[in-house]
């Protein structure tokens, strides 16, 4: 019983760990979400704080 247990666990696990690294078409890349001159994640549309206000 606990071997069945831990199976489907693992079978879950794998599933989830499977469908994680799907891409959705428009989906964004984490490339473009980073700042590209001090490689920090941007939040929104403004610019980073490295570029300066504006």
């Amino acid at each position: 019983m606990l071997f069945k247990i831990i199976s489907i666990f693992l079978a879950f696990m794998g599933l989830l760990a499977i469908l994680g690294k799907l891409r959705y078409p428009g989906q964004k890349r984490i490339e473009a979400m980073k700042c590209p001159r001090c490689g920090r994640f941007r939040i929104g549309k403004s610019s980073c704080d490295c570029q300066g206000k504006g």
